[in-house]
C-alpha cells in the first residue's frame, strides 16, 4: 500500500513539474538550454580528457611496459636528454636482470621510396624493430607468425592499409617490396593498422637484424628507442636500480679509458649518465623530449581543460539555481496556499527537487544532442577523432544520469528548502520574495560567474598574444617564400646541377642544398674541445649543421663576425662557423681564426678553424632556447631549398616541378615540397589548437553566463517592480531606471576583476613558462577582459530593464 502511495505521489510531482514547465515556457527554455550548454561543454571536454588518458592503453601489457630515456650531464657544459639510448643496452638488460622479461628496439632511419606501377610514393612511417616487437606491443597480425616475422634480415611487416594500397589485398605473405629502387624486402607479416591512440604510428617494420649497428657493442654511438617488458609485480624502483647497475658495468670501463673516472666519481661532482624509465601509459602526456617519434599531448593542457570544464559546469549550475530561484519566488503564494491546505514541509521540498531534477534530465538529453552536433567541429579544431557512443559505453549513461540528478538536487535545494520553510502568513503577504532580495548568496554567485568569465577571457587574450608574438618575432632568418624540396636524395652528385637549372627560372633568386634547416632539420649533437689533447671536462656538446656556401644568404642569416664559407676557398673544407651562443659556451672573446677539435674518423683529434660567427637564429620552436651550434661546409642532397621572389608562386613551382622530373633519376619520383613558413607554423599546431579550443569554450562560458545574468536581471526587475513604478510616477526616465539596476552589477564586475586578475596572471604565467621566448603579460589584457565582461553585462541588463522600465506604472502598482 505504501509503495502505491509513493508511486502516486511521485507521479503527481511529475505532473505538477511538467505543468509548471509548460506554463513558464520562456523561462524554462532558457533554464534548460543554459544547463544543456554547460553539460555539453563538460561532456566534450570529458571525452577529450578520457581520449588523452587512454593513449597506449590498447596494449594488453601496458602496465608492464616502460621506455628507457637518456639523461646525461657528464660535465659542466654537456647536457643531453632524449629517447635515444645505446643499442647494446636492451640486450644487456635482459641478459643481466631476470625481472626484465623482454626488450625491443625501434630505430627510425629515413623514409621509404616505394613504387606501385608507374606511381612512386614516399612513406615516412617506417622503422627497424627487433623480432620481440609483437611480444611486447599488442599489434595483431592478420597474416604471418609474430614470433618469426622480424627474425630474418630484409624481412618486413606492413600494415593492412599499406597491403591494400600496394597489392589491393592482405594476402601478400612472401611477396616483395623494393625500396629506394635498390633493396628488396620479403613481406613476412600483415598487421592491423595501429590504433589512433598510440604515441607512435608505423606502417612498415623492417628487421633490426639487417643493421650492423644492431650487433655493435658501442655504448656511445647512435642510439635507438628502447622499450622493456618487466615481469608482473616488479617494482619500478628495482628496475631503475638494475639499469644503474648495468650502466656501471658497461660504461665505467669506457669512462675510465676516456677520463679516468667512473659514474660514482662523476656523481660526487654533480654529474651523471643515466637512463630513467617512463611508463608507457605516461609517454603521450608527460614526455616532451626533442626526438619523440611524434608530437605528444600535454598534461598541462588536459588539466587546464578539466578546470575549464568544471568552471563551465559550475557557471551553468549557478545559472540554473538563479533562474530556478527567480521562478520560485513568483510561486510564493502557491506555496502559501498549499501550506495552508496542509502540505507537509517534506512534500514541498520533494516537489521543488522533483521539478529541478526533471529540468536537469531534460537538459541532459538536450546536452547530449548538442554534444553530438558539436563533436565534428571540436574534432576538426583539436585534430582528434572522438566519438560519442553511448550504447557501447553504458557507464557514460549512468554517469550522465547521476550527474543530472546531483545537479538537479544541488541547484533546486536552495529554493526548495527556503520557500518550504517560510511561514504561510509571510508567504501570503509576499514577504518570501523579499528574502531573496538581501542577496549575499546571489551576489556571491554573480561574482563567481564574472570571475570565471574574466579568467577565461584573460587566458584567451594571453594565448593569442603569445601566438601573435611567435608569428612576428624575429627568428634570425627569413622564412617567407622559401620553397623546400624534400625528396631529392636520389639526385646525389647531380643536386648542384639541378639547383643551378632551377636558379635560371625567373622568380628564383637563390638556393641551398642541405637537410639542416631551422624549422626541423637533422642537426645532431657532437662533442668539441679546445686543445689537441682530449680533455673530457672541457668538452662542449654542439649542434652540428652541414651547410653549403649559399645557406647563409638564402635564409637571410646575418654574420656577426668574420665571413661565410666561400667556394673559392679550398681550405674552407676544414673551416667552421659558430653561432653567438656557441662562442659564449666555448668561452671565446675573439673566436676568429681560433681552432676547435673533435674526433675524426680514425679517433684522432680533427682540427677545425673558425672563420666566422653567425648571429643567433632559432632552430625548432620557441619552446626551446637557442642551442650552441657549429656549421661545417658540405652538401646534403636530402633537401634543397629555394628563395622565391614572385607574385605568381604557383607558376614558379610548376616550372621547378618540370625541372625536377626532367632529371634522369627523378623521373616518376613524387614531387614533395613545402614552404618554410608553413613548416614553422606546424611547430605550433598544438598551441594553435589549444587557442581555438580555449576561445570556443570561453565563448560558450560567456553565453551561459549571459543566460544566467538575464535570469538575475529578470529576478531583480521582478523584485523591484513596484519601486520602478513609483520612480516613474515621480518622473524617473527609462535611462535612470536602467542605471539604477546596472550599477549594482557593475560593482560586482569590479569585485570579480579584483579576484580574477591575480589568479589569471598566475595561471597564464605558468603556461608561458613552457616557452623559452615569450610575450609580456600586459596590463591592458586585464582591463580589456573586465571591460568586455562589463559591456556584456550592461547590454544584458539594459535589454531586460528597458522592458521593465517601459511597463505602465498603473500595471505595476495595481495591487496597491
Amino acid at each position: 500500500m505504501a509503495l502505491k502511495q509513493t508511486i502516486a505521489m511521485f507521479r503527481n510531482y511529475l505532473r505538477i513539474a511538467w505543468r509548471n514547465i509548460s506554463r513558464n515556457r520562456m523561462s524554462a527554455a532558457i533554464n534548460i538550454f543554459g544547463l544543456a550548454l554547460g553539460l555539453a561543454a563538460s561532456l566534450i571536454i570529458s571525452l577529450f580528457v578520457i581520449n588523452e588518458l587512454r593513449y597506449d592503453r590498447f596494449n594488453k601489457k601496458a602496465d608492464r611496459i616502460y621506455r628507457l630515456e637518456a639523461d646525461m650531464h657528464p660535465n659542466d657544459v654537456i647536457t643531453y636528454r632524449g629517447t635515444k639510448t645505446p643499442l647494446p643496452l636492451a640486450t644487456a638488460l635482459v641478459r643481466e636482470y631476470p625481472a626484465i622479461e623482454q626488450s625491443v628496439r625501434l630505430y627510425q632511419k629515413g623514409d621509404l621510396l616505394l613504387k606501385k606501377g608507374r606511381e612512386t610514393f614516399l612513406e615516412p612511417r617506417s622503422a627497424y624493430a627487433d623480432s620481440t616487437l609483437f611480444n611486447i606491443f599488442t599489434l595483431p597480425l592478420l597474416a604471418g607468425n609474430p614470433q618469426t616475422a622480424l627474425t630474418a634480415p630484409f624481412s618486413m611487416v606492413i600494415s593492412e592499409s599499406m597491403a591494400r594500397k600496394y597489392f589491393n589485398s592482405t594476402d601478400v605473405l612472401g611477396k616483395t617490396l623494393v625500396t629506394n629502387d635498390t633493396v628488396s624486402y620479403k613481406i613476412t607479416g600483415v598487421m592491423k593498422d595501429m590504433p589512433a591512440r598510440s604515441h607512435f604510428h608505423f606502417d612498415f617494420f623492417r628487421a633490426m637484424s639487417e643493421l650492423n649497428i644492431s650487433r655493435a657493442n658501442d655504448w656511445f654511438e647512435e642510439g635507438c628507442a628502447t622499450y622493456i617488458l618487466v615481469r608482473p609485480g616488479t617494482d619500478p624502483g628495482a628496475i631503475t636500480a638494475a639499469i644503474d647497475g648495468v650502466t656501471r658495468k658497461y660504461i665505467d670501463p669506457i669512462l675510465q679509458g676516456f677520463i679516468h673516472s667512473t659514474l660514482d666519481e662523476l656523481a660526487k661532482t654533480g654529474h651523471y649518465i643515466r637512463y630513467p624509465i617512463m611508463p608507457l601509459s605516461r609517454i603521450h602526456l608527460h614526455s616532451h623530449l626533442p626526438d619523440e617519434f611524434e608530437a605528444n599531448g600535454n598534461i598541462q593542457y588536459v588539466r587546464i581543460f578539466v578546470v575549464i570544464s568544471l568552471f563551465i559546469l559550475l557557471v551553468a549550475c549557478v545559472n540554473f539555481m538563479n533562474l530556478s530561484t527567480a521562478r520560485a519566488a513568483g510561486r510564493s503564494k502557491e506555496v502559501g496556499i498549499r501550506k495552508v491546505l496542509g502540505s507537509a514541509h517534506t512534500g514541498l521540498i520533494s516537489q521543488f527537487l522533483t521539478e529541478s531534477v526533471v529540468t536537469t534530465i531534460l537538459s541532459m538529453v538536450l546536452g547530449v544532442l548538442i554534444t553530438w552536433l558539436l563533436l565534428p567541429y571540436f574534432n576538426q579544431v583539436s585534430g582528434q577523432a572522438i566519438t560519442l557512443d553511448l550504447f557501447s559505453n553504458a557507464w557514460l549513461i549512468i554517469v550522465l544520469l547521476g550527474a543530472s540528478i546531483v545537479v538537479g538536487v544541488l541547484a533546486g535545494s536552495y529554493p526548495a528548502f527556503y520557500l518550504s520553510s517560510v511561514h504561510p502568513m509571510q508567504v501570503m503577504k509576499g514577504k518570501a520574495a523579499n528574502g531573496f532580495k538581501s542577496g549575499w548568496l546571489r551576489n556571491s554567485l554573480v561574482v563567481f560567474q564574472f570571475t570565471v568569465a574574466i579568467l577565461l577571457i584573460v587566458g584567451t587574450l594571453v594565448i593569442y598574444s603569445q601566438l601573435n608574438y611567435i608569428r612576428n618575432k624575429d627568428l634570425g632568418y627569413h622564412r617567407e617564400q622559401v620553397l623546400i624540396l624534400r625528396n631529392t636524395a636520389a639526385l646525389s652528385t647531380h643536386a648542384r646541377t639541378f639547383r643551378d637549372e632551377v636558379l635560371r627560372i625567373p622568380g628564383v633568386i637563390s638556393g641551398t642544398i642541405t637537410s639542416d634547416l631551422p624549422n626541423g632539420g637533422s642537426f645532431k649533437p657532437q662533442g668539441y674541445f679546445l686543445t689537441p689533447t682530449f680533455n673530457f671536462n672541457n668538452t662542449v656538446l654542439l649542434q652540428i649543421g652541414r651547410i653549403d656556401a649559399d645557406y647563409i644568404p638564402t635564409l637571410g642569416i646575418q654574420m656577426a663576425a668574420g665571413r661565410n664559407f666561400s667556394p673559392l676557398m679550398p681550405t674552407d673544407s676544414s673551416a667552421v662557423l659558430l653561432n653567438e651562443t656557441a662562442v659564449k659556451v666555448l668561452g671565446f672573446k675573439d673566436p676568429l681564426h681560433k681552432t676547435v677539435y673533435t674526433y675524426g674518423a680514425n679517433g684522432a683529434p680533427l682540427a677545425q678553424r673558425i672563420i666566422g660567427v653567425v648571429k643567433d637564429f632559432h632552430v625548432g620552436s620557441l619552446h626551446d632556447a637557442i642551442a650552441p651550434m657549429l656549421f661545417t661546409l658540405g652538401e646534403q642532397a636530402g633537401a634543397i631549398s629555394f628563395r622565391l621572389q614572385t607574385g605568381n608562386i604557383p607558376a614558379v613551382v610548376g616550372k621547378i616541378k618540370e625541372a625536377y622530373h626532367a632529371q634522369h633519376k627523378m623521373a616518376g619520383q613524387p614531387f614533395l615540397y613545402s614552404f618554410m613558413d608553413d613548416d614553422f607554423n606546424r611547430l605550433y599546431q598544438s598551441d594553435q589548437r589549444t587557442g581555438k579550443i580555449f576561445i570556443s569554450f570561453t565563448g560558450l562560458a560567456i553565453l551561459i553566463a549571459c543566460l544566467g545574468l538575464f535570469g538575475l536581471v529578470t529576478f531583480a526587475a521582478e523584485q523591484r517592480t513596484k519601486e520602478i513604478g513609483i520612480r516613474k510616477v515621480l518622473g524617473a526616465t527609462v535611462t535612470s531606471v536602467v542605471g539604477l539596476l546596472s550599477k549594482d552589477f557593475i560593482k560586482l564586475v569590479l569585485l570579480a576583476g579584483i579576484i580574477a586578475c591575480p589568479l589569471a596572471w598566475w595561471g597564464m604565467h605558468k603556461w608561458l613558462e613552457n616557452f623559452a621566448y615569450r610575450t609580456h603579460i600586459s596590463g591592458w589584457i586585464f582591463v580589456a577582459a573586465a571591460g568586455i565582461v562589463a559591456m556584456i553585462t550592461l547590454a544584458t541588463v539594459s535589454f531586460r530593464t528597458i522592458k521593465a522600465a517601459l511597463v505602465n506604472p498603473v500595471t505595476s502598482l495595481r495591487s496597491e
